[in-house]
């Protein structure tokens, strides 16, 4: 199997400009930003308190 290429990646923008409008494109890229910088947020906040769970149980 092949990777995704520029055809099938210009095919897939059509089909979402179609269907949702070019006016709302800047909506979702907007949300999805959000969203992954939410995701790193949180991952970042687990990863602090791992240590502190760790030290409470070996108490």
């Amino acid at each position: 199997m092949s990777s995704i290429g520029l055809p099938e990646i210009a095919i897939v923008a059509v089909v979402v400009i179609l269907l949702f409008g070019a006016s709302a494109l800047p909506k979702f890229a907007r949300s999805i930003g959000q969203a992954k910088n939410e995701f790193e947020k949180g991952i970042k906040e687990g990863a602090k308190e791992d240590p502190e769970k760790k030290s409470d149980d070996s108490k």
